[in-house]
């Protein structure tokens, strides 16, 4: 009897799996009104995200099996998760438009990954096209541990709105945003911005916990929208 060979990429996708599975236990929280345990199940879901990618590239083990089952995974940590989320926080009295409104991000990062899987080259890239889904569900998730029921919730509750708005758009649109550098002395000399960002966000959320997460994420999508901006105007003015 043959034996079933395991091959390098069953690590990649077993992080994967556990990504998807830390998606569903969102889901499930958030019906028990769980909503912060919610919110840190997405941010567990995005750290195995990044895990299985890491994983995939060191082992040399990236496969169009695992691009598919790791948009199939992030339609349900960073797409129905946040967007269940939400429902369930912030939109459950509106009906019907509360309804829609949640649910946004969910078809948006549909979208999203669709577009990215169809325009996907190989498998290493320098940018993404739209914000990926992943930093809209964490912005989210953020905004919900940091405003919801807490001393600024009557405060910022009348942004989360104009938020999931702004991030669907972002999620199809065609701004680019940079991959993060890896973790070595090349990827330091090549992008050394980016590491002292790094370094700045580590020290803000230990400083400021919730809040300081949610504003380093938003930090983030906005230095994409200038840096869009910028690269516009730098191309209209060019001889």
């Amino acid at each position: 009897m043959n034996r079933p060979r395991l091959t390098p990429s069953v690590i990649p996708n077993l992080f994967t799996a556990i990504n998807m599975f830390c998606g569903f236990l969102s889901i499930l929280s958030a019906s028990d009104g769980n909503y912060n345990y919610a919110a840190w199940l997405i941010f567990a879901a995005a750290l195995f995200d990044a895990l299985d990618g890491l994983v995939a590239r060191l082992t040399n083990s990236s496969s169009e099996l695992g691009v598919e089952l790791d948009s199939l995974s992030d339609i349900v940590s960073f797409g129905a998760a946040p967007s269940f989320l939400l429902y369930k926080t912030y939109f459950y009295t509106m009906d019907i438009w509360g309804i829609i409104i949640s649910s946004l991000p969910l078809i948006a990062g549909g979208f999203r990954l669709a577009r990215f899987n169809v325009q996907l080259i190989g498998f290493e890239k320098s940018f993404f096209l739209g914000l990926p889904i992943p930093s809209s569900a964490l912005t989210i998730a953020s905004f919900v541990l940091a405003f919801f029921n807490s001393k600024y919730s009557e405060s910022f509750s009348d942004f989360i709105i104009p938020i999931v708005f702004i991030l669907s758009y972002l999620m199809v649109s065609n701004i680019r945003y940079e991959v993060l550098p890896s973790i070595s002395i090349k990827g330091m000399k090549e992008k050394p911005f980016h590491f002292l960002f790094i370094l700045f966000s580590i020290v803000l959320v230990i400083f400021t916990y919730k809040l300081g997460l949610f504003f380093v994420f938003v930090f983030m999508i906005v230095i994409g929208i200038f840096r869009h901006i910028f690269n516009l105007i730098t191309t209209k003015t060019k001889p």
